[in-house]
């Protein structure tokens, strides 16, 4: 206890009790639960498996993987492995705890990365709510059980941290250098964060040779020290399996040809698609304030912005990118606007004991519908019956089951799934298309079933097809007496040559 006065007992309790659900705490806490059932899915990404197997791999080999042993097509051959640690996360927690336990990580990684923005973010906590929630909508479209739920973190992580430099003058700098060490090694889009780094580095750099008229400048002292923790945060990347040439892989990326002829999420997003449209409005909302507040353009925020809009319209897997970076930015300029215009919601800070308890109540009956959710969505009913409308589950348990000829060739949506449920059979092609590169055009050539299918199939001496039913080249199989079939269902077929190569 303490005292005001000689006979003013005041009860610090009662007080804090008072002040802990407050109705901007409770739109908060609200906010997060909301956020987490919506990032709780089924873990339904075809890429996934590739990643679980990989963990699995060198847990049991106790090495990090180097030759691939999990094709015929690229057997020994050296992938760079950045994100071998997340594989190694990954498949230890799936391991553990089954899907319902990888579902539930991917919500945890994807909640901590949008409660790291709002703590970035301005505002009173229903403006953060509700930009919190339009840039959660954005990024969830790419939110899955891969290595890229830490590049969401992580990135939202540097931003932070910049943005508490810049914005509070608090200087925890220092954490972006173990930051960026732990990213080499956990996924490719390390660069995001280098980008982040270096794109306020140019900025601030702009903000002082024009004499921005922006209210939140790096000075040239506090700038140096940026550059070194830039310059340190580079170096500690080459503390990797790959070493110098992990550097390399963003533009050895960006430059094959396979990923944007053939992969969804490295083409252009299709604006027009529902689950595009809070990317849309993000967008639209974040560069109108930034050219309405031009008289005090921030070139930093201009820059990472234009810069991420970039990446995300020419790149559909980088709108998560454009997010992170967003939506702090346009919390900033919305709380500028609303103060410019007198806007200012008042709120209660003391609440009377009828609106705790009300507060109190919303809070359990939200909590017990968030929770209600994440049950029904895995529900191991519900998972299997989701797995089978994606996956070959049957056909891939027939295959497993039996001793059918060997080399393989199979879909390449389905190479993940087979190396984990079907292992015995290596596979032709899957979803790591920086190790494949032009192989997949020699994929599509034989799944299509054009020009010289057949002498390619002879080629790589292919005495099994698994496939998806109705594709064009099951379509061919049946006319062709070299080929029989040994199995068919709904997803899948099944052929095997008649006289094995």
């Amino acid at each position: 206890m303490r005292y005001h006065g000689k006979d003013n007992l005041i009860e610090p309790k009662a007080i804090d009790m008072r002040q802990a659900l407050t109705i901007e705490r409770t739109t908060t806490i609200l906010l997060f639960m909301l956020l987490f059932a919506l990032a709780t899915r089924i873990p339904l990404d075809t890429d996934t498996w590739w990643h679980l197997r990989a963990g699995e791999y060198m847990i049991e080999t106790r090495a990090i993987l180097q030759g691939d042993p999990f094709s015929h097509t690229r057997a020994g051959e050296v992938r760079v492995q950045a994100d071998w640690l997340a594989q190694v996360i990954l498949y230890g927690v799936w391991r553990m705890a089954g899907d319902f336990g990888l579902a539930l990580f991917t919500s945890i990684l994807a909640t901590a990365g949008v409660g790291l923005l709002y703590r970035a973010s301005d505002g009173n906590a229903y403006l953060r709510a509700f930009v919190m929630v339009l840039g959660a909508s954005t990024a969830a479209v790419f939110w899955s059980a891969r290595p890229q739920m830490f590049s969401f973190l992580l990135s939202a992580a540097v931003i932070y941290l910049l943005f508490q430099y810049k914005r509070r003058q608090i200087d925890h700098l220092w954490a972006l250098i173990p930051i960026m060490l732990i990213w080499g090694n956990l996924h490719g889009g390390y660069f995001l964060g280098l980008l982040l780094i270096y794109g306020v580095i140019g900025g601030e750099i702009l903000n002082l040779l024009f004499r921005s008229r922006s209210e939140h400048l790096i000075g040239w002292p506090r700038l140096r020290r940026l550059i070194g923790i830039a310059l340190l945060s580079t170096i500690v990347l080459l503390i990797n399996p790959a070493g110098p040439e992990l550097l390399l892989l963003p533009l050895q990326t960006f430059t094959m040809g396979a990923l944007r002829s053939f992969i969804q999420e490295w083409n252009p997003p299709n604006l027009l698609l529902p689950e595009v449209w809070p990317f849309n409005a993000l967008l639209i909302l974040t560069v109108g304030l930034l050219i309405a507040h031009w008289r005090k353009l921030d070139w930093t925020e201009a820059a990472l912005v234009i810069g991420s809009a970039y990446l995300a319209l020419t790149t559909a897997r980088n709108i998560a990118f454009f997010a992170v970076i967003a939506t702090p930015i346009l919390t900033y300029h919305l709380h500028a606007e609303f103060e410019r215009r007198g806007w200012r919601l008042q709120t209660i800070r003391r609440p009377t004991r009828l609106m705790m308890r009300l507060n109190t109540v919303l809070i359990v009956v939200i909590g017990i519908g968030c929770l209600a959710k994440v049950l029904l969505v895995l529900d191991q009913t519900a998972v299997d019956a989701a797995k089978r409308l994606i996956f070959p589950v049957d056909a891939a348990t027939y295959l497993a089951a039996n001793d059918l000829p060997q080399p393989m060739f199979n879909s390449y949506n389905w190479g993940g799934y087979l190396m984990v449920h079907a292992r015995d059979y290596p596979v032709f092609v899957d979803g790591r298309t920086d190790l494949y590169g032009d192989l997949v055009f020699e994929y599509a050539t034989i799944a299509f079933a054009q020009e010289d299918w057949r002498a390619r199939l002879d080629a790589y001496r292919i005495n099994l097809i698994f496939i998806e039913t109705g594709s064009p080249l099951a379509y061919a199989l049946t006319t062709e007496a070299a080929w029989r079939l040994v199995y068919e269902d709904e997803r899948a077929v099944i052929y095997v040559r008649e006289v094995p190569m």
